[in-house]
């Protein structure tokens, strides 16, 4: 586990000075759903900073892109996106590094169309209308799909929308398909039956990554390890413990508790290193973005990858 790895990899020394220095504050960002707003209801990592006379403080976004913005203009230390956020990121700036990742949950994301559509198959998104939250982990899922149907993102019309305004333009039919995630992916499912025209499964790994402000991570090293190994710590308690996460993440949020406790079972949990696999995985969907023009140039994956302290 990753905590082990980290607590091995930090000498007393180091440990004393962290200590010492104390009056921190590492500010976190979450969305609704997934492995740091259950860290932030443990209460795990305010118990560890404390030790140091350190704090967390937390803030919620509606998605990846708009998570990882914040952290790109400085407003945001430390936070979690899935796949295709970073690439967006990098592409835009060098501040924002990869400094953990949790393992695939491709049953987390999907693409749907109505229960009653004629559309059967990505095949039949052919010149119809789909809603992504644009750079978002459904949009290489969406470009995959396409690819794997023999088609591209030019036989189709892309409708970038958030998933809150992606939910009423699916529902009145103003879109024919929608790309989306868990826990929307799950309200939708519940409330009204829709077709699955494909999951992440056999596509796409969908991995969510950890991720922090370059600066931040050179300043205090140890604030970052110590919000990994929190993160480990939580994610161990609540793949035991799934039921409890479900009821309380359902009080939080205002979801029924059958929608979340459906996302969760889904959910993935665990924090792992970036390794040379995880970052190939990576390399591949910015290569492919770069083709096909949706980022500026060619990124090198590798130049965005944080190394602990050892």
């Amino acid at each position: 586990m990753l905590g082990a790895a980290l607590g091995a990899g930090l000498s007393a020394p180091f440990v004393r000075s962290a200590r010492a220095a104390g009056g921190r504050t590492i500010r976190v960002g979450y969305q609704r759903y997934g492995t740091l707003i259950i860290l932030k209801h443990t209460g795990y990592l305010e118990q560890a900073l404390a030790r140091s006379g350190d704090r967390v403080e937390w803030s919620e976004h509606p998605a990846g892109p708009q998570m990882l913005q914040a952290m790109g203009s400085g407003a945001l230390d430390f936070g979690i996106t899935g796949d295709t956020p970073p690439i967006f990121a990098q592409a835009a700036s060098s501040r924002i590094v990869y400094v953990a990742h949790e393992p695939p949950a491709p049953q987390g994301e999907a693409i749907i169309v109505p229960k009653g559509s004629p559309i059967t198959s990505v095949a039949g998104l052919k010149g119809k209308s789909v809603a992504l939250n644009r750079g978002s982990n459904v949009h290489w899922l969406l470009l995959r799909a396409l690819q794997h149907a023999g088609l591209t993102s030019a036989d189709i019309n892309p409708v970038y929308l958030p998933p809150a305004a992606g939910r009423p333009a699916f529902d009145t039919g103003r879109v024919d398909a929608w790309a989306i995630w868990d826990p929307y992916l799950s309200s939708v499912e519940v409330g009204s039956s829709p077709r699955l025209l494909t999951t992440a499964q056999g596509l796409v790994q969908n991995r969510q990554f950890l991720l922090a402000d370059r600066a931040f991570t050179t300043a205090h090293p140890d604030l970052v390890q110590e919000t990994l190994r929190q993160l480990d710590r939580s994610d161990r308690w609540a793949q035991a413990h799934k039921e409890n996460v479900s009821q309380y993440l359902a009080a939080d949020t205002g979801l029924p508790l059958d929608v979340v406790r459906r996302a969760i079972n889904r959910l993935s949990f665990g924090v792992s290193p970036m390794t040379p696999d995880v970052v190939a995985e990576q390399q591949q969907i910015a290569d492919t973005f770069a083709a096909q023009h949706l980022i500026p140039g060619r990124l090198d994956v590798s130049k965005a990858i944080w190394h602990a302290p050892a």
